[in-house]
């Protein structure tokens, strides 16, 4: 068991005084059997006039803070702290019947996974489907967890994995093409590749807790981070990090969960001003870990913080 708290500092500046529109936050991590919130605070400056929380039709929570007034900076800070525990999957977790690749979701499932089976990426050549289908001729097994595990793995190795601090996704096609990404880059490949094997698979945004397991004064950092869930008769949604070759949730801290990921934004909004009244955005995220130690005393381990690198 693991006592993560995750600080996500997201800071504008302006030249002067600008006004400040409605703002949405996907800030606070979903709750499950493997991440339990303890504690959640978001301060913003200057205070809003309102804040509201609301779900999206994911079950994911949002804030929307709408202001009065004018100022010359605007910063949002998010303070979570939760227990995440690691959970991993086997093959005697999946049904009997989807251990092994191709299967059926039941009747019962698939009105709700259709639209996470459908693929989403243009591809009218079949450069993405040819390149599947390598990848399972190169894997050797019809096994479904196998299959999965290595098409995390082959990405992780045949693609580079980069910050890129573009708005957006990178088409599947550009980024087999280019062969690099960023996470969120590889996730929606990986999440086109299973689509395109027929089973359902969504995408994940939230925190990549970096462990150093050399350095335990100073020991690792965090980052906002992107992955896949895949779902498996049996487990239900599994996770799959294909920037890092992860099978399992290890060091993963869900905030949000979609279709598309475009519905997974941590944080928009709007501004009136002059176009040259922009100075910039800062993003800063401190990670900190308490565990159990051998000997059941707790060991406290400092997260470097590290600018958004990564994630939507």
């Amino acid at each position: 068991m693991t006592i993560l708290t995750v600080r996500h500092i997201t800071a504008y500046q302006y030249k002067q005084p600008v006004s400040f529109g409605e703002h949405r936050m996907m800030l606070r991590p979903r709750e499950s059997h493997d991440q339990r919130l303890l504690a959640s605070k978001l301060e913003i400056t200057p205070k809003p006039a309102n804040l509201r929380w609301i779900q999206d039709v994911f079950g994911n929570h949002i804030a929307i803070a709408r202001f009065a007034g004018q100022a010359q900076a605007l910063r949002f800070d998010s303070t979570i702290r939760l227990d995440h525990s690691p959970a991993d999957i086997g093959d005697a977790d999946i049904e009997d019947f989807a251990r092994t690749y191709p299967f059926l979701y039941g009747a019962e499932d698939m009105p709700d996974l259709l639209r996470f089976i459908e693929r989403h990426a243009f591809d009218p050549d079949h450069h993405l489907d040819q390149w599947v289908q390598s990848v399972l001729r190169t894997g050797g097994s019809t096994n479904t967890r196998a299959l999965l595990v290595n098409l995390t793995r082959t990405i992780k190795q045949t693609f580079t994995h980069v910050t890129r601090h573009e708005k957006g996704i990178q088409d599947p096609r550009r980024t087999l093409r280019i062969g690099r990404g960023s996470c969120r880059d590889l996730a929606v490949l990986m999440i086109e590749a299973v689509r395109s094997l027929g089973m359902a698979a969504r995408f994940v945004s939230g925190y990549l807790h970096v462990p150093d397991h050399n350095d335990v004064a100073n020991a690792g950092g965090g980052n906002t981070h992107a992955w896949v869930q895949v779902y498996l008769p049996g487990p239900g949604w599994v996770d799959f990090d294909p920037a890092s070759g992860v099978v399992g949730n290890r060091d993963l801290v869900g905030v949000a969960v979609v279709r598309d990921p475009r519905q997974a934004i941590p944080l928009h909004g709007t501004w009136t001003g002059f176009p040259s009244d922009n100075l910039g955005m800062t993003v800063e995220v401190n990670v900190t870990a308490k565990r159990a130690g051998a000997n059941g005393s707790r060991a406290a381990m400092e997260r470097r913080g590290t600018k958004w690198s990564c994630s939507t």
